[in-house]
């Protein structure tokens, strides 16, 4: 066992109570602990009981046993809101059958990073969650002590039954919890060994499912109050372009409109946060009775628009300070392609990040080098939820209600944006139709508060999928150069990586290939666009891998090596004799996802015949590689199987994980293959489904076999890794099936051109 500080004392814990459950409840009811202790032995689920014990912020124990476990993060889909609770119910040891789920409030007095972004929920939680669990169980033991008269070391805890092994007494939690509510926070807990786990490691149903599937209401679109008035935005057409006049009274006397006004969403003295970033300084927003009512209106207002001059933004990053440049004009996807191709090639604008040995040499000496250039547009996030929030503005307080992956950072915009105090801000978290880094930027957040303080009216804001669409935030356009050189026996001895983009370069200078090179350059570079971007599932990840791993794939075959096996020798090496000393993988467990893929995907002896290609990566400390079969078929892809081999440590919940790894390979697929967003004078060319073409079902895999490797680490991420190698898998099956390789996303253009000439040459 492991015994750990609690380091959260009693006064934390009671803090939450106000927030997380209507008040610490005292009080005690024989008859319904001696029910609990009989449906236990009879194996059959607690009703709900009639008085509830608070035990400390994560938890309260019921009069019968139930216990409700609060899950303190956003829920986007990626089942947080079982995983989190399902570690909390492992230390305390209850049945996870009597567990009830809600959705934790936001208090930064109790919990740490209510956030979902960067894959490390369960990771930067698993130790307090743990802590959680075993306090609770720990307090109720020294109740039951108390209560027994026997020593605390003599008692065991199994399903929510404390017993003494030396006679037959047993106790159930919701006998001791009044008690247990009284005692002071251990100083010390002890942690249960890995090898005892009975929840975690097995799969649990997620907690709303049934709500999900029956529509009961849980997003962000389905909240109502009395009174409530429906707003959307009308936004610039244009990057580039903001705000000039426009002419209310043309919609005033049109059905349901109630008001038309102007909105700032910062003001102009606000120093911006990460997650701060918005498009559009200023807005046009319809305000009126119902959502028809206001999309007609929208349609009928007269605006104009105005060409915006450079914009600069002061932000804080986390502690850091930095300055963003927006410059004027109306951009072009094909004006950015050259920008981004002569910086590559002239190797103008770029910072030397890391050197090893003397890369020049290595090319100059080499027997043969490779190079390659890789190229992916900007990207629409596509919640299948639009951008929403409902909002509350008194003088008292600011009631605001809605999808966000950043609580507590909105929480401070709002706060500086009414000027009303954070202590008077409650930000009640929904589950979110989808988030994927589009709802860190909550821009849509204070939008609504700042609307509701000036109408003085509760209001939901709305934006369409078109306003959605082109209103920014997008994954940034990326360039990556490859330069490979090989000595005269197949060794790789030179490796040189430039990479950039639009308005950020993707480039992970102590990534693989690094330190397994002995001369290595990486260089770095950007160019400022007023196209704003964001995060997007696998930051920079999601881009650099298929690159890298494509280009891997085409060095292996220059250098006569069947395509793992290459890979499998560069780790062999970095884990005999790295090269450098800021390497941030381990060789040994990125090598154990290539083994394990190799042997589900039968690679050795599966392969004569198939189109297939490998890729594996290493990103939010988690390892996956993928092997991936294809087939042409009417002039399309056919994509028959997807291997999936994951190292992210424990595994806390098997199906949730696997939903997972199939969710992010297919949408890895479907980025790669055909989304794309460009642009002409600034104007997005896609707005809807109907011009930005997504995965259908259809061209899904098959088949997806999903395999992790068993090992006791502390879990790590399991969110974005597996999205971003299968696009260099996919690339690699492609150059298998067509003789061609695709070096520019979206791949189907580049398909359609092999078609196309194909049927020319016949």
């Amino acid at each position: 066992m492991k015994t750990i500080k609690t380091g959260i004392g009693r006064r934390s814990f009671i803090k939450s109570v106000s927030l997380a459950g209507g008040g610490l409840v005292i009080g005690f009811n024989w008859m319904a602990c001696k029910r609990a202790v009989e449906a236990e032995n009879k194996n059959v689920a607690l009703e709900m009981p009639e008085e509830w014990f608070e035990l400390n912020g994560y938890l309260k124990v019921g009069d019968n046993g139930v216990v409700t476990i609060y899950s303190p993060n956003p829920e986007i889909g990626q089942n947080v809101k079982t995983s989190m609770p399902m570690i909390v119910a492992e230390e305390l040891d209850v049945d996870w059958k009597n567990v009830v789920v809600e959705q934790a409030p936001l208090n930064t007095d109790v919990f740490s990073r209510q956030l979902a972004g960067g894959s490390q929920s369960i990771r930067q939680g698993w130790e307090t969650l743990r802590m959680a669990g075993a306090t609770a169980r720990q307090m109720l033991l020294m109740a039951a002590a108390d209560q027994l008269q026997v020593p605390i070391e003599e008692l065991s805890v199994e399903k929510g039954i404390i017993s003494h092994k030396n006679s037959d007494k047993s106790i159930g939690f919701g006998e001791v919890a009044a008690a247990a509510s009284k005692l002071e926070v251990p100083e010390e807990v002890q942690l249960k060994d890995k090898k005892d786990f009975s929840i975690i490691g097995t799969s649990r149903k997620n907690v709303d499912a049934k709500k999900i599937v029956t529509g009961k209401p849980l997003y962000g679109l389905d909240t109502y109050e009395d009174g409530m008035l429906i707003a959307m935005i009308v936004q610039p057409p244009a990057f580039g372009k903001r705000l000039k006049s426009f002419d209310a009274e043309s919609i005033k006397d049109m059905p349901g409109i109630v008001d038309v006004v102007e909105l700032e969403t910062f003001k102009e003295d606000y120093k911006r946060s990460a997650f701060d970033i918005d498009a559009f300084d200023k807005l046009v927003v319809v305000v009126g009775k119902s959502t028809w009512e206001v999309m007609n209106a929208k349609k009928a207002l007269k605006v104009e628009w105005e060409e915006s001059p450079d914009i600069i933004h002061d932000m804080e990053i986390f502690g850091r300070e930095m300055t963003v440049n927006h410059p004027k004009g109306l951009e072009n996807t094909d004006g950015h392609k050259k920008m981004m191709e002569q910086i590559a090639s002239k190797g103008t604008k770029i910072e030397v990040v890391r050197e090893d040995g003397s890369p020049k040499k290595a090319f100059k000496n080499a027997a043969k080098t490779v190079e390659r250039s890789y190229y992916a547009p900007f990207l629409a996030h596509n919640c299948m939820e639009p951008m929403n929030f409902f909002a509350d503005v008194t003088d008292e307080k600011a009631t605001l209600i809605g999808p966000i992956q950043t609580p507590e950072f909105m929480e401070r915009s709002v706060s500086e944006r009414l000027g009303m105090p954070k202590e008077k801000i409650d930000i009640q978290m929904t589950r979110m139709g989808g988030g994927f880094g589009r709802r860190l930027y909550g821009h849509f957040v204070t939008e609504a508060a700042a609307l509701s303080q000036k109408l003085k009216a509760p209001v939901k804001l709305v934006y369409t999928r078109e306003d959605d669409m082109a209103f920014g935030t997008y994954r940034p356009s990326y360039h990556v150069h490859y330069k490979a050189a090989l000595d005269e026996n197949n060794n790789l001895v030179g490796f040189h990586v430039r990479a950039g983009g639009i308005p950020e370069s993707p480039l992970f200078s102590n990534r693989f290939p690094a330190g397994a090179v002995d001369n290595y350059l990486a260089e770095s570079w950007t160019i400022d666009s007023n196209i704003t971007t964001g995060a997007f599932r696998a930051p920079r990840s999601n881009f650099i891998a298929g690159a890298e791993q494509s280009f891997l794939d085409e060095v292996a075959e220059a250098a006569g090596k069947d395509p793992i096996d290459f890979r499998l020798d560069l780790l062999k090496k970095a884990k005999e004799n790295p090269v450098g000393e800021k390497n941030d993988y381990e060789p040994e467990r990125y090598a154990g996802v290539l083994e394990l893929v190799r042997k589900r995907s039968n690679w050795d002896t599966g392969s004569t015949g198939k189109n297939r290609g490998v890729a594996a990566y290493y990103c939010h400390n988690s390892y996956v590689a993928h092997v991936l079969d294809l087939s042409l078929k009417n002039e399309g892809v056919s994509i028959e199987n997807v291997y999936c081999a994951i190292d992210c440590g424990i595994v806390v919940n098997p199906d949730a994980a696997t939903n997972m790894a199939e969710g992010g390979s297919i949408d890895g697929i479907g980025s790669a293959m055909y989304g794309e967003i460009s642009f002409d004078k600034g104007v997005p060319q896609q707005n809807n489904f109907d011009n930005y073409r997504m995965i259908r079902h259809s061209e899904a895999p098959k088949n997806i076999d999903v395999a992790f490797v068993q090992n006791d680490t502390d879990p790590t991420g399991m969110g974005e890794p597996p999205f971003p190698p299968v696009m260099g898998a996919l690339a690699n099956a492609l150059y298998k099936a067509t003789g061609k390789r695709f070096y520019s996303q979206p791949f189907i253009k580049e398909l359609n051109e092999y078609n196309e000439n194909k049927v020319l040459k016949s």
